[in-house]
Formats: structure tokens, C-alpha cells, sequence
């Protein structure tokens, strides 16, 4: 059977991006298959192009959300560059943005002006904190919002609240934004119109506060921070091995508890002692439920401690490093790893987790570098050898 193809082949996206949560939000379309068009400024592009030189000089953030797309370097100040990208927009399936705000709706960027004009378009704004309310105009950077969103409050010590060690907010936001597309394309099909979509960081990441919201909200409290530890269920956290490891437990259930007791800790008395015997006795007495994990555990290597547990049919992990994910065998078994082209030579990245069986091999395209593709744009919209010699001329195209 002929393979299927990429399931947004012919999509164009236009897209006035930068940092993290529109650029990783278009790279799921570029990975589905859409034509990706990125909007960089002139003077360095992108911001995350600047960010480290991690990835063999490179940003590491850049390597990861813009592979797959073609960049025009363009001053929209100028209304030129201006009218260059209208004219994108106008031939476009979607357009994103997430300059600061108010910045689009001043250059006619919106996704409400844009859908007027062009019906077919869908058009998406995404925003920190959303278009209305008292903190519209607020700077809105991952670490502000997760700590607006209260993710920091339940994340860390019972010492020291800290934020999650990846963009959290931005990722939510791109998340729904990709999904947001998507909703309003299979919407089109149906009625011919597109039509804007919002998306904020804040709304994003406060639903996927969810389960500690609830818990505040209609049990009266929150939800401890506790490290590695679960709230309200126990064992369930990282202990130290004998030869330097660490394995991450979870104890679901007290059928689960008995067998960890019987199997691993060799105390099979815990598992009906009243003080242990269930999970609201453990979470009472957690103190010495960690203890007696640790104790059994810290005898054996990583490996067998793994194999115990698993022998037990009880849920653990490695706590890894990055290196070792990098390592993971798991991806290797499943041969997760492809090399994408830069502007530095091949490196490595993952296939996109969405897997679609039956379809064509997954389009993992090269980084762009800056303005790499200026000039065939520039040729796309209708422009001629003069018009693009003057705007390179005056500093509007690079």
C-alpha cells in the first residue's frame, strides 16, 4: 500500500516568531508536514539565536524548535518589509505570532485584522496573560509565569519553592496553540472560513495546574512541596543505591505495599501493621516508611535493586541525567534518533513523538540560518531583481 502522505502537506504557515512557545508550536506543524515560514529581524534575528552556543555553536533552544522551516530576515518597521509579509499572510493557510503585546495589532498583525481579510486564514495570537484584564500589557518570560500560574509553589522543597527546569509556560502555550491550529484547519474543511486563535501562557499553564488547583480549591488546601515525594501517597520518591544510584519507587495501592514489603524490604509485617498497612497511614508515618525503603534498598546496586522491584511488580525508574537520556535504551530500541541539517553540519534530535503509522517517514527538516531563504521569499510574493536589490540596499531585507 502506497505510504499516506504527511497529513499537513500543502498547509502554509507563516509565522512572526521568536523564543520558545510559537517557534516550538510551529515546528509540530513543520514535523507534520506544513510549510513553515519564519519572520526574523535583521539585527541577529530570533533572540534565541542567542541564547548559548551549546549545540556545536548553535543555541541550544533554537536547534530545538525551528528545524523544518524557511527563514526571511525583514525589518517590519520599515512598511516594505511590512508589506512583504502581508503579502505572505495573504497566500498562507495559517499565520501565528507572539510578539509583545499590542506590537501586532499596531503593524495590522492580529489575528483579527488578518482573518478579516483574508477568510480562508487561520490566524493565532499568543500572549502571556491574554488580550484583556489587568495584566495584558505585563512582560511575560516562562519563570514570571509559572510562578503566576502557582507552579512554582508546588514545585521543590518544603524549603525552597523552585520553577521547573524547562520552559513550562511557553511549551504549555505551544502545545495549545499546535492543537488550536489544528482544531480550526479540521474546522475550515467543514465550513470554508478560518478564523483567529488565542492562546495565553498564563490560561495554559493554570489548566495544567489542574490537579493541585482542585486540591486548594475545593479540599482547602495545597498540595505540600516534596521534592521527589508525592503529596499524599507514599513510598513514593528517589533513595539512594549502594553503588551511588538512585530509584524512583511508586506504591499505587496496599496490594502493591504488601508485595514491596514481603519481596523487597523482607519485612512482610509491614504490610498489615496498622501504622503502614495503608497509604493514609504511610503518608502519617512517612518519616519511617522512607526509612525502611532506603534502608532495604541502599544494600543493592542499581540494577538489581531495579530488578527486585520489578520482580515485585512494583513501579520504579532510573533517576537519569541528561547524558544518560541521551543514552536511553529504550529510544535506541525504538530508533527514536535522526540527525537534522544546520548551518553547523548534521546533529542529533529525536523524532517528534507523534507517531503515525502507515505514513510517510517523518520530514525532520535542516535549522535555517538567518535570512537563509530571503530571497526566494522575496521572489514568492512577486518581486523583482531591483525591488529586492533596494530593500537589501536599505537595510529592510537580509
Amino acid at each position: 500500500m502506497e505510504p499516506q502522505p504527511p497529513p499537513l502537506a500543502g498547509i502554509t504557515v507563516v509565522a512572526v516568531e521568536q523564543a520558545v512557545a510559537a517557534p516550538f508550536a510551529t515546528r509540530q506543524l513543520a514535523d507534520l508536514g506544513a510549510r513553515v515560514i519564519k519572520v526574523e529581524r535583521i539585527d541577529g534575528g530570533d533572540f534565541a539565536r542567542g541564547y548559548d552556543t551549546a549545540a556545536s555553536g548553535l543555541a541550544s533552544h533554537f536547534v530545538w524548535c525551528n528545524r523544518g522551516k524557511e527563514s526571511i530576515a525583514l525589518d517590519l518597521k520599515d512598511p516594505r518589509g511590512l508589506d512583504v509579509v502581508r503579502r505572505l499572510a495573504g497566500q498562507a493557510d495559517v499565520f501565528v505570532q507572539n510578539l509583545a503585546q499590542g506590537a501586532a495589532a499596531r503593524l495590522g498583525l492580529d489575528a483579527a485584522t488578518l482573518c478579516a481579510a483574508h477568510p480562508r486564514l487561520v490566524a493565532v495570537d499568543i500572549s502571556g496573560y491574554g488580550a484583556g484584564g489587568p495584566y495584558a500589557d505585563k512582560r511575560a518570560y516562562d519563570m514570571l509565569v509559572q510562578c503566576e500560574a502557582g507552579l512554582v509553589s508546588v514545585t521543590g522543597t518544603p524549603e525552597q519553592p523552585v520553577k521547573a527546569g524547562i520552559p513550562a509556560a511557553d511549551i504549555a502555550a505551544a502545545m495549545y496553540a499546535f492543537s488550536g491550529v489544528l482544531a480550526a484547519l479540521v474546522r475550515r474543511g467543514v465550513t470554508g472560513r478560518g478564523g483567529p486563535v488565542e492562546v495565553s501562557m498564563l490560561e495554559s499553564l493554570a489548566e495544567w495546574m489542574g490537579h493541585p488547583l482542585h486540591h486548594t480549591m475545593h479540599g482547602g488546601t495545597a498540595p505540600a512541596r516534596t521534592g521527589l515525594a508525592h503529596a499524599v501517597i507514599a513510598p513514593y520518591d528517589a533513595y539512594p543505591t549502594a553503588d551511588g544510584g538512585r530509584v524512583l519507587l511508586s506504591v499505587q495501592n496496599d496490594r502493591e505495599w504488601r508485595r514491596l514489603a514481603e519481596q523487597v524490604l523482607g519485612r512482610p509485617e509491614l504490610g498489615v501493621e496498622p501504622e503502614y498497612a495503608t497509604n493514609a497511614a504511610r503518608v502519617r508515618n512517612r518519616k519511617d516508611t522512607d526509612r525502611f525503603v532506603a534502608e532495604a534498598l541502599g544494600t543493592l546496586g542499581t540494577g538489581e535493586a531495579l530488578a527486585r522491584l520489578e520482580g515485585a511488580g512494583i513501579a520504579c525508574a532510573r533517576l537519569r541525567d541528561l547524558g544518560e537520556v541521551a543514552a536511553h535504551p529504550q529510544l535506541a530500541a525504538r530508533d527514536r534518533w535522526r540527525e537534522v541539517g544546520t548551518p553547523v553540519g548534521p546533529l542529533k534530535a529525536l523524532l517528534p513523538p507523534i507517531t503515525l503509522p502507515g505514513g510517510r517517514a517523518v520530514r525532520m527538516g535542516d535549522v535555517p540560518a538567518l535570512g537563509e531563504h530571503t530571497e526566494a521569499l522575496l521572489r514568492a510574493v512577486g518581486m523583482t531583481d531591483d525591488e529586492i536589490a533596494a530593500l537589501r540596499r536599505d537595510g529592510v531585507a537580509a
